[in-house]
């Protein structure tokens, strides 16, 4: 018997929708749903590659536990009992600071985990949790914290609609967005050509996006920051700022007005390696564009000045004229609204032990993990919970830290691959696959190109005596709850009532009721025909909510109803800004890049994404392989000042001079790890070389980019 199953797929930020064919309860086909009112059929190797996750040999199904050098499977309630007795003994003997959380990048793709990993973080301990948001886009959300009032509240390029559009440090295409839900980016970009408009790729790599555009530049690594406070120094310089209608409620013009005064293009021409006539003419056509939107991504992120480049990006918006307006940089209005259902996000509750660096939204910085775990005293971490994450891959030196998680008292990981990372754990709690769970995007509706929604159903029921991710983080929790007083007893009470009744339909519950309640919702009896649950399951190809219309005043997250232009803390952060223009550039410094068949390290382990690669190689310019005398194909070691690596070079003019880059995610084949098929292509990880102590100090973001390193040519 033949079916067809309607849903989102989950493995990056494009939410495209899809159509998995099913036969004798095989997957036969995926493909792209040409119905969804988001993605219309567009649908990438990624998607496809879900036939290989389900069916992959090495994904754990059982819970195992670690038996000196090797593994052994055991049953759920063992491994429950086993996981909870670690981490209360490491909490008992070191106090609950001892014990920390890491969430990695794929929770925010399932309800479940999204849902319910708050309580395993609140069982755990809240001040000692950390994530891939301080690895990737947490100076965004600083910065847009800083503006609106809250980090939830992000503008997004209204792509579909806009005139111009100017991309610093991004590769929509190879990435398929990023803060910015824009399936069919290559489409989306080919059509604001069509229609007469421009766009415009500012990034020290000829990328994929790049090629498409109709002008590009080469930028030397970090220094967006610079570039963009000339673009807006400029556009105050020639009198063509306009607020619009925004006027009346924008605080700090003048304040911005000073600080990019000391900022003029041919200050920074020789830092940036832009001309001064090319930044000009670049601040001229935004300006004068009918409508305009900058977007930057991971080139203006994971950066020194992270969160200063992320707020001028917001600022060059605004004074354009470009913020909360149709072809500008506007906000999402999902069906539901996370925004009002959040507490305010804050800032600084807590700092960090052992570099005093700040709390932001509840998390510490990832590039301290290390530091946290080696360093005695009080406040220690002894044991760890990670939930979907290989931190040793994706985060700086992270071989230290690597070396770090051997030192653990305990360690418990939730996931279902033996990967890097879980390797060092004692217990790994295995839960199902995406293909095997309901689904409803909760975050990336927030930062989507058009209103829309859709219900994911499982495509396959769970095996029997499997666990979802929810049925998991709140078993653990309950467990946790001991010792905790009347609180903790009354919230293990009411984890284990929503265990009897079903994790997952408890959280079918919660968002039929926020769908409900939520902007387009059927609250009062008189909306006949607004959302409900039953209304979007009914809805197999998902519902469309209309284009981005204007929120602002009405939905600033801030008392105030304002926008603060000038926030204090990113003002005071210009001093330092200016004094890098003495600083001397690196004779080499290293990027990263997406691959369009990969979004995280354990993509590699499925075949139809590895099929055809190359390898793990380095990009190096022409001239600089003539400078060191390196020929096609050689084998280098590229060294930075935390360690070193050995990879093979691919010599192209797709990179600047100066500039030398690796694909993330890579770094394969450890002792101890079970991923076949990623070991077969195991390359080398650029994290090796990544430094955890150069991170942005406003918001504590690892710098993974711009890194200073040197090349020494191999022997043959």
């Amino acid at each position: 018997m033949q079916r067809v199953v309607h849903r989102t797929c989950t493995l990056c930020e494009a939410c495209c929708g899809i159509e998995v064919h099913v036969e004798a309860e095989r997957i036969r086909a995926i493909r792209g749903d040409p119905l969804d009112p988001l993605s219309r059929g567009h649908v990438c190797a990624k998607a496809v590659a879900l036939r290989d996750l389900h069916e992959d040999p090495d994904r754990l199904r059982q819970p195992i536990r670690r038996r000196g050098s090797d593994w052994e499977p055991i049953g759920w309630k063992e491994a429950f009992d086993l996981a909870a007795e670690g981490i209360l003994r490491a909490r008992d003997g070191h106090g609950q600071r001892s014990v920390a959380t890491y969430l990695g990048e794929p929770v925010v793709h399932n309800l479940g985990a999204l849902l319910f990993s708050e309580e395993l973080v609140e069982a755990v301990g809240a001040q000692t949790r950390f994530s891939a948001n301080t690895l990737d886009q947490i100076p965004r959300q600083l910065a847009c914290h800083e503006m609106y009032g809250s980090g939830y509240f992000v503008s997004v390029p209204d792509v579909d609609r806009t005139d111009h559009m100017l991309i610093i440090g991004a590769n929509p295409i190879d990435s398929n967005g990023g803060l910015m839900t824009a399936p069919g980016i290559r489409r989306r970009l080919r059509a604001i050509r069509e229609r007469g408009g421009r766009v415009v790729v500012i990034d020290p790599r000829l990328t994929a996006t790049a090629q498409r555009a109709d002008e590009h530049h080469f930028i030397r690594p970090g220094t967006d920051g610079l570039l963009l406070a000339a673009l807006v120094g400029t556009i105050f310089d020639e009198d063509r700022v306009r607020l619009g209608r925004l006027e009346p409620i924008v605080d700090g013009l003048d304040v911005v007005r000073r600080a990019v005064a000391g900022f003029p293009p041919e200050a920074e021409a020789a830092r940036t390696g832009i001309e001064a006539p090319v930044i000009r003419a670049l601040a001229r056509a935004f300006a004068d564009a009918p409508s305009a939107v900058c977007y930057g991504r991971m080139g203006t992120s994971a950066v020194r000045f992270g969160t200063l480049t992320s707020w001028l990006i917001e600022v060059l918006n605004a004074i354009t004229g470009n913020l909360d307006r149709p072809g500008g940089a506007m906000f999402p209005r999902p069906a539901v609204d996370v925004i009002s259902l959040q507490p305010a996000t804050r800032r600084g509750r807590w700092r960090s032990r052992t570099r005093d660096l700040p709390e932001f939204m509840g998390e510490l910085p990832t590039a301290s993990l290390a530091d946290e775990i080696e360093t005695a005293g009080e406040g220690q971490i002894h044991a760890l919970v990670t939930l979907a994450g290989n931190p040793v891959l994706s985060s700086p030196a992270g071989h230290r830290l690597s070396e770090a998680l051997r030192k653990l008292d305990f360690m418990v990981s939730i996931d279902f691959y033996l990967n890097e990372t879980t390797r060092h754990a004692n217990v790994i709690l295995p839960p199902v696959g995406p293909l095997e769970r309901n689904h409803y995007d909760l975050a990336f509706q927030l930062f989507s190109v058009r209103n829309t929604a859709r219900w994911s159903p499982a495509v396959f029921d769970a095996p029997a005596g499997a666990r979802t991710d929810a049925e998991i983080l709140l078993e653990l929790s309950r467990r946790l709850q001991r010792a905790r007083g009347v609180g903790g007893l009354l919230r293990a009470v009411a984890q284990r009532a929503v265990l009897g009744v079903g994790a997952d339909r408890v959280a079918r519950g919660v968002l039929a009721a926020a769908l409900r309640t939520g902007p387009y919702g059927r609250l009062l009896p008189w909306r006949r025909d607004g959302l409900t649950l039953a209304r979007l399951r009914d809805s197999r190809h998902g519902v469309d909510l209309g284009p981005l219309v204007p929120a602002l005043p009405e939905r600033l997250p801030g008392r105030s109803r304002r926008i603060e232009l000038a926030p204090e803390d990113v003002i005071v952060d210009f001093e330092r800004l200016r004094r890098s223009l003495d600083e001397p550039p690196p004779r080499l410094q290293l990027i990263g890049r997406r691959e369009p068949r990969s979004v995280n390290s354990w993509c590699h382990n499925l075949p139809t994404l590895m099929r055809g690669r190359r390898g793990c190689l380095l990009h190096v310019h022409p001239a600089d392989a003539d400078a060191l005398g390196i020929d096609n194909g050689a084998a280098v070691r590229l060294a930075s000042r935390v360690g070193s690596i050995e990879v093979r070079v691919h010599i192209t003019e797709a990179v600047m001079p100066g500039v030398v880059c690796l694909p993330h995610g890579h770094g394969h084949g450890l002792e101890g790890s079970r991923l076949k098929v990623a070991a077969e292509h195991a390359g080398a990880s650029m994290n090796d070389l990544t430094d955890p102590a150069e991170i942005d100090p406003l918001s504590g973001n690892a710098v993974l980019s711009g890194v200073p390193v040197a090349i020494e040519p191999r022997a043959r």
